[in-house]
């Protein structure tokens, strides 16, 4: 049987992968000239060489069990390709792709399932069965969080039961259909980076799992952000969203939220900061044909009287000549509600500019690009007590509920007064300084 990876059609971009490419001509050699391969201290070293490539890659990225079939897996999943973009979100497409398709699944297929033991016994190199039962070591990967690993090594385990290439190919196009491709496939959230290639939108590894219900209180403010977002995910109209209000209220903790709580619908979360505002067109034109949901998120978003950005932001929001695309809405967190810095001078009737009016309605015609508004406020002490029981109780935190409060008091008072965040603060304090029965 020879190694056909030269073959390959729709995912021939493989074969620029190195431990992929290594792997493949080790094999191919092995087969030429079984005899001769024995004798050479070269290809004991090769195959010694290829052996640290897998568990480098095991510990970079997470993986255990057997090594290989993980990297087969890890770049089906990541590649990107005519056929895999086609699944995403819809299943098999239509027409020949599937048949070229086909045709590396049984490729691919082969390499999957070699039995590496005749290469070992011949080469004496049995050290090579410890990348087919591979124990990691537990410590986080530097690549892929938990959910992502496990769900790679899973699929492998799914392609070990798959008797055939289209067996292998129907599992592999489910896979794509439910969870995407590439790193909009694999992970939730984004930010962006000049790289030697220009803008490139890149993974963010870790986002906190919080949950709406972690925001204790702001109901109405929770099912107005929930609504908007729920009609974007589902195809309909939504609008540009704006959190604004006070410090530490929970804005920013409802993006994350939102980001976890509709990542299986295919939202994904790309942050992007003041000083990139330039690259939002670039940004939009990488995403604009994909099939997923884009929330492009500002975080404490304001801007100064001389800072004249928030004129590019107006120009992409609404007002360009191309159309924003219907899958992309951008939400932005602010303690401002107008966000550009307003002064009084602004409304004088004399002034050097003598169309007041005009100045004014600039400053407030960003603001006005968002379609949907949510306040959200400082609690009041009655609120910021409640907030302090619910997460106090949540963390184990046992204190008599008179001292608890007392102390909640005096911590609001020393850190920055009432909100949920100095009460989460007082409470992350209290549980560091358990046991609590």
């Amino acid at each position: 049987m020879s190694v056909r990876n030269k073959e390959l059609i729709v995912y021939r971009k493989l074969n620029d992968e190195k431990l992929f490419q290594d792997m493949c001509e080790f094999l191919e050699q092995w087969q030429e000239d079984p005899d001769s391969f024995r004798q050479g201290r070269e290809r004991r070293e090769q195959l010694y060489g290829i052996l640290h490539g897998l568990i480098d890659l095991a510990d970079s990225r997470g993986f255990s069990g057997n090594l290989w079939h993980c990297y087969l897996t890890d770049l089906m999943v990541n590649d990107e390709n005519s056929y895999s973009f086609g699944c995403e979100g819809r299943g098999a497409p239509e027409g020949t792709l599937n048949d070229a398709a086909l045709h590396d699944m049984s490729i691919l297929k082969e390499l999957f399932d070699y039995d590496f033991t005749p290469v070992a016994v011949a080469l004496g190199t049995p050290e090579f069965s410890l990348a087919e039962r591979y124990v990691g070591s537990g410590r986080s990967s530097r690549m892929y969080n938990r959910r992502i690993c496990s769900r790679i090594c899973e699929l492998a385990e799914q392609f070990c039961a798959n008797r055939t290439p289209g067996q292998m190919k129907d599992t592999l196009t489910r896979f794509y259909q439910e969870y995407g491709v590439g790193k909009f496939g694999l992970h939730k959230s984004f930010r962006i980076v000049h790289g030697e290639t220009g803008v490139q939108i890149q993974p963010i590894r870790n986002i906190a799992h919080v949950s709406l219900e972690d925001l204790v209180g702001y109901e109405i403010p929770k099912r107005k952000l929930t609504e908007n977002t729920e009609a974007f995910v589902a195809g309909r109209k939504a609008n540009n969203c704006l959190l604004y209000g006070d410090a530490g209220t929970g804005k920013s903790t409802c993006i994350k939220a939102i980001a976890n709580e509709y990542y299986d619908r295919g939202l994904r979360i790309i942050e992007l900061y003041k000083h990139q505002f330039q690259d939002l067109n670039e940004v939009v034109a990488q995403i604009k044909n994909r099939n997923y949901r884009f929330i492009i998120y500002m975080d404490d978003l304001s801007f100064e009287e001389f800072e004249i950005e928030y004129k590019y932001l107006k120009a992409v929001i609404e007002g360009g000549l191309e159309k924003k695309p219907d899958n992309v809405l951008i939400y932005a967190t602010s303690n401002r509600r107008h966000l550009i810095r307003e002064n009084y001078s602004d409304r004088e009737e004399i002034r050097e500019d003598m169309h007041t009016g005009d100045t004014v309605q600039e400053k407030l015609s960003l603001v006005h690009r968002f379609g949907v508004t949510v306040y959200f406020g400082a609690p009041d002490k009655k609120q910021y007590q409640e907030i302090v029981r619910t997460l106090a109780r949540r963390n184990g935190v046992t204190l008599p509920e008179e001292e608890l409060l007392r102390r909640a008091n005096e911590w609001e008072l020393a850190h920055g007064g009432l909100s949920g965040r100095s009460a989460q603060q007082f409470v992350d304090y209290l549980a560091g300084s358990g046991p609590w029965e």
